[in-house]
């Protein structure tokens, strides 16, 4: 049995009180493709800056990402660029081609408690992203990079930052997330862990070292539908 034939019931998720969403490609699914567009500004960005040919800085791009967690951390240690101007360039955005989801947004309503998005991008990024999905007014709030004082996801002091401010008790909290290096922490904090993968388990745009395997403790839970997955929390299986 893989951890996708793992489905879950209403009772393994009884003891959560509060439910913490990665955004990109987690909220939505990766054949939206919509992160796609953000790499794209991050490998303009890097080039422009550095005068860089677009492959010299698109290997840059991916060794920050690798490297520190996100592109803009690395950017802002080696080089010292305004975080601020990255993210408004990064998100620089096409929305509409997130569809609305509906059924998502009833499934999120549904669920008891509490509800945060948790990410690496800006609140702005966010609520246009959910916004376009239907599903922003469903959150009670947004914890983005600006809030971690830049320092990305996977690194432990971010978490405990969103931990203390909403004074969250990890014993009774989910994180759904799609990269299984950021649920280690989540794990070892005693939270439930939940990762997105994509359908049929295509990674068009994810790096090796990013996806996930039958051997990865900190996941408790694969799922290639979010929806559905949330769909079973709330009703009776």
């Amino acid at each position: 049995m893989t951890q996708l034939d793992r489905l879950p019931t209403k009772a393994d998720f009884a003891h959560v009180t509060d439910w913490v969403f990665d955004l990109d490609n987690t909220l939505y699914p990766h054949s939206v493709n919509l992160f796609s567009q953000i790499d794209r500004n991050m490998t303009a960005f890097v080039a422009t800056l550095l005068r860089l040919d677009p492959a010299a800085a698109k290997t840059l791009q991916k060794q920050y990402y690798r490297d520190h967690g996100t592109t803009l951390q690395g950017l802002m240690i080696h080089h010292g660029i305004d975080p601020n101007d990255f993210l408004e360039k990064a998100h620089a955005i096409d929305y509409s081609v997130v569809p609305a989801d509906p059924a998502l947004g009833d499934a999120i309503r549904a669920l008891p408690g509490r509800k945060f998005i948790f990410t690496n991008g800006s609140v702005k990024h966010a609520e246009m992203t959910a916004r376009a999905l239907g599903i922003l007014d469903h959150f009670d709030d947004i914890f983005d990079i600006v809030a971690a004082d830049y320092v990305p996801k996977p690194a432990g002091d971010t978490y405990h930052k969103f931990m203390s401010l909403h004074r969250v008790d990890t014993k009774h909290a989910v994180m759904f997330e799609d990269l299984p290096r950021n649920l280690v922490v989540p794990k070892a904090l005693g939270m439930t862990t939940v990762l997105l993968v994509p359908r049929n388990f295509e990674y068009e745009f994810a790096e090796a070292w990013e996806k996930t395997s039958d051997g990865d403790a900190q996941v408790d839970y694969v799922t290639e539908d979010l929806t559905g997955f949330l769909a079973r929390l709330v009703t009776e299986n």
